[in-house]
């Protein structure tokens, strides 16, 4: 399976639970503050088309701009088109498998432009999976809807430990060497990022570290271990998303 089947698997996932929710259901509160349900799957869509318009070159995809967080970058775009589920649901939909078929067939090697830094089709695709699994958490956790982990998470922790450079330099402390050894979902397999030899190192359960990294878990709550000069602090820091 590669990313893009396994990105695709997630948003089957998030069409089908969306799919079964009342109008109630799409106006409560999501895990996202400020967000209900159909402000999640709006700003799915948005960003969906930003990738659209990344592959396509007719304008950078989704982008920082002077004074304003990525946030409330955001949170503006939403406000401005904000919609209820008639509206948001096929939007997302309709965005979502075309962004993901465009990401297949862009050249593997060329970077697309996005947020801070160029990605290539992959990793893009590997951070719209982490976006839509984080996401999906926004909206099944208050609606007290299973949602549980799957081996798609390998990718999230991938990016995660790939992140961890630009995480600490955005934090202000040196980038080191660290090396997770994280559990995975069925319990059996174990997903290994970095060094062995590395002096610090991150360990414990997949689903723990992917919620640290997508800030939906405390570190402290975790119950991840961080050992050596630099684990506390690439714990801390740990994210999947740009500044």
């Amino acid at each position: 399976m590669t990313v893009f089947d396994d990105l695709t698997a997630e948003q089957d996932r998030l069409n089908d639970i969306l799919a079964g929710l009342d109008e109630a259901q799409w106006m409560s509160p999501s895990g996202a503050p400020g967000w209900t349900v159909a402000d999640v799957v709006l700003h799915l869509a948005q960003t969906e088309e930003a990738v659209l318009s990344s592959v396509s070159g007719t304008s950078p995809g989704t982008r920082q701009e002077p004074g304003l967080t990525l946030d409330q970058v955001m949170d503006q775009r939403v406000r401005a088109e904000r919609a209820g589920p008639a509206t948001a649901f096929p939007r997302w939909r309709e965005a979502g498998l075309a962004a993901v078929a465009a990401l297949r067939a862009a050249d593997p090697q060329c970077p697309l432009p996005w947020v801070d830094a160029p990605l290539k089709p992959a990793t893009l695709a590997t951070t719209r999976l982490a976006e839509h699994w984080a996401h999906g958490l926004d909206i099944t956790g208050p609606l007290g809807i299973a949602f549980p982990d799957t081996a798609r998470l390998r990718h999230i922790a991938w990016l995660a430990h790939r992140s961890l450079p630009y995480a600490l330099t955005l934090a202000g402390e040196q980038p080191h060497e660290v090396w997770c050894d994280l559990m995975a979902p069925d319990g059996a397999a174990r997903w290994q990022y970095g060094s062995a030899d590395a002096e610090s190192a991150i360990t414990g359960a997949a689903g723990a570290f992917c919620r640290v990294a997508a800030q939906r878990l405390e570190p402290e709550r975790s119950g991840l271990r961080a050992t050596g000069p630099a684990g506390a602090t690439a714990l801390r820091v740990l994210r999947t998303y740009a500044a």
